[in-house]
């Protein structure tokens, strides 16, 4: 019976014979195309959980304006440590010159990477930091380290170093305007020079021509070191009855004017030293510009534009007019020193000023 099943049998143990070479065969033959086969993916998770690099501090780079301080260092170290404090890496530092007030060595900190510009100086600084960004993504920081810290001031920014530090770190974005003053040559009476080169300056805060500039030159840099911003004050008691002069203005497209004038003021914000509003509508944000003529009569003249600006009115005395424009141009029957955001800048017969909207990017507080 055996020998009838036998075949069978036979022809069982081959079948099975192959099948278990075949698997044996398919564990160690390399697949087709010359590569082994490819080892089990791993899970989602193994890639997750401390296996991922961490991610690169951000740094900030400072511009410092080292006339501002008898230890730098320390001031240096005090800045990095709020910054570590802040999750930051260590900042860069760069230092201001006489022959670069901080344009040059904003730029180098945005060759270098850096993640935000701070300032640690006056508002002169800041403006030269800051027309190396306008028109950038990179922010501004302000580190306030000079008498008026006006822009600060309006922005209602901290004054402390460590605050200062932290809101630049941590703080917003806020995008605000910049005016742009450019300087002309030719007297009211006469025809532009169209020979000599008009000079351009941007400016964050105020520009002025007349008596503002002349307390601004006129102000004791040793009184100022020591007492701040009244030092402003004494400059402006020996000013109060400055030369007038004889102004010819164009705003935007009305018809131009003529009168007498102390002083033009033309602001990008309107708060001053002190507390005082000279400009109380007047936004960093708002796209326009505020122009002040002032053109007081004596030093009695001056008591109805002082009650003006101590109680924050818009319209005040007829010796006291306020333009809101987006373009406006000065020219003088003479020359009249000029001043950029407390920075006197030479003399002048014509100044144009426009707006630039939302072009800078500065940190505020949240």
């Amino acid at each position: 019976m055996l020998k009838d099943y036998l075949p069978w049998i036979v022809a069982g143990l081959v079948v099975l014979a192959l099948v278990v070479g075949g698997v044996v065969l398919t564990r160690v033959t390399p697949e087709a195309g010359g590569s082994r086969r490819r080892r089990p993916r791993p899970p989602r998770d193994h890639f997750r959980n401390g296996d991922d690099p961490p991610a690169p501090l951000k740094r900030a780079g400072v511009v410092i304006n080292p006339t501002k301080f008898t230890d730098l260092v320390a001031i240096e170290q005090r800045i990095t440590a709020s910054c570590l404090e802040n999750g930051w890496g260590e900042p860069r530092f760069y230092e201001t010159t006489v022959e670069d007030p901080g344009v040059g060595q904003a730029a180098q900190a945005v060759r270098d990477g850096v993640d935000l510009v701070c300032t640690l100086g006056g508002d002169g600084t800041v403006r030269n930091v800051a027309s190396a960004l306008i028109g950038t993504e990179t922010a501004l920081g302000i580190l306030p380290a000079g008498t008026g810290n006006l822009l600060a001031r309006n922005l209602d920014l901290p004054v402390a170093l460590e605050a200062a530090v932290s809101v630049a770190l941590t703080g917003r974005n806020r995008r605000i305007d910049v005016g742009e003053l450019v300087i002309g040559a030719a007297p009211m009476d006469e025809a532009p020079d169209e020979s000599g080169a008009p000079e351009t300056h941007q400016f964050l805060v105020m520009s002025g021509i007349g008596m503002d500039a002349q307390i601004m030159a006129g102000t004791n840099e040793n009184l100022k070191a020591k007492v701040g911003w009244p030092a402003y004050m004494v400059s402006g008691l020996k000013h109060l009855v400055s030369p007038e002069f004889r102004i010819s203005v164009k705003v935007d497209d009305e018809l131009e004017f003529r009168r007498r004038a102390r002083m033009v003021v033309i602001g990008n914000c309107g708060r001053l030293l002190g507390g005082l509003v000279l400009m109380p509508n007047a936004r960093v944000d708002d796209g326009q510009l505020d122009t002040v003529i002032a053109s007081p009569r004596g030093v009695v003249g001056w008591v109805p534009v002082a009650t003006r600006v101590a109680t924050r009115r818009r319209k005040g005395h007829a010796t006291l007019d306020h333009k809101v424009c987006k373009e406006v141009r000065v020219r003088t029957d003479r020359p009249v020193p000029v001043q950029i955001d407390g920075d006197v800048i030479g003399e002048a017969t014509e100044v144009s000023a426009t707006v630039r909207p939302g072009c800078l990017t500065v940190r505020v507080s949240q």
